[in-house]
């Protein structure tokens, strides 16, 4: 029997005209939810990933403070941006996209975001604060794989989930979310990695499947067991002759195969993607009711 398809798409839909709903309902009370947006260089999928977050904020209803700037630009500058943004009223939120260029560290970048703006989820006091269970920004890649097991009836609470990758922005945060006493969580969850002897052992013990490795095929059928629920991560572009572009957008599960035994399974493209910039505006909006800042209406 072939997997049931997880429409991330249509989840995404349904969650944003929430969204839109919560942005109108502010804005009647002199609130408007702010995006900065900062992008050094001209990297294409960055560049690409940026327009879109921005798109999505102008159907929300959000008002989004577009920074594009060059590639030399320096650490020094880009840090007093963001410590204008920190103290402009009107932005809600900051989100410093990712990568950024050799010569300006990450590490001192993120930080400098306030954690009450930090709509990534990506600073150290929202890290501790997911860590130890408490309020805080979620990062939203993670957040979205949560809602969409929610959204697609998935148990969770007593479930066997195996996260493959170990990423600060993905395996490690959805690992730790996915083991707390909430809502869509309360799993036994185990993590494996580049380092892991025999992942098939483990893989085909998930009852739920979560695969962020960032390669092509990292999991196929045999290392999947029938009716697990497989959420597939990863996006990874390979050649394809017969498309314009050249190539195709693949995730890092064998699709055909596995969507063969497994119950139900995200598509790539279509799956987990779309939740990512949705969870990002939840966030925002999240940051300005919290703020509770009321500002000329944008």
């Amino acid at each position: 029997m072939a997997a049931k398809i997880i429409d991330g798409k249509q989840v995404a839909a349904n969650m944003r005209e929430r969204i839109k709903a919560d942005v109108a309902a502010l804005r009647e009370q002199g609130i408007v939810p702010g995006l900065g947006v900062v992008l050094v260089g001209d990297d294409p999928a960055s560049r690409s990933y940026v327009t879109a977050k921005e798109r999505a904020c102008e159907e929300a209803g959000i008002y989004s403070d577009d920074n594009r700037l060059p590639a030399e630009t320096s650490q020094e500058d880009l840090l007093a941006l963001i410590e204008r943004m920190n103290a402009d009223p009107a932005i809600s939120g900051i989100l410093v996209q990712l990568p950024l260029p050799p010569h300006i560290d990450e590490q001192a970048v993120l930080p400098a975001i306030s954690p009450a703006k930090d709509v990534d989820g990506f600073h150290p006091v929202n890290l501790g604060n997911l860590m130890a269970g408490r309020e805080c920004f979620l990062p939203c890649t993670p957040h979205g794989i949560l809602q969409l097991l929610i959204e697609s009836g998935v148990e969770v609470s007593g479930a066997h989930v195996v996260v493959v990758g170990r990423s600060n922005i993905v395996g490690k945060p959805v690992a730790n979310m996915l083991l707390q006493k909430r809502e869509g969580a309360n799993a036994t969850v185990t993590i494996c990695h580049t380092g892991t002897r025999n992942m098939a052992h483990f893989t085909k013990q998930a009852d739920i499947l979560i695969v962020a490795a960032g390669r092509p095929n990292t999991v196929t059928a045999e290392m999947v067991k029938d009716g697990a629920v497989v959420i597939d991560v990863g996006v990874n572009r390979v050649s394809d002759d017969s498309r314009k572009t050249g190539y195709r957008l693949v995730g890092d599960v064998d699709f055909e195969t596995v969507s063969a035994k497994a119950a139900l399974i995200t598509p790539v493209p279509g799956g987990v993607g779309p939740m990512t910039i949705t969870m990002l505006l939840w966030n925002t909006v999240e940051a300005a009711r919290k703020a509770g800042v009321k500002t000329l209406v944008k």
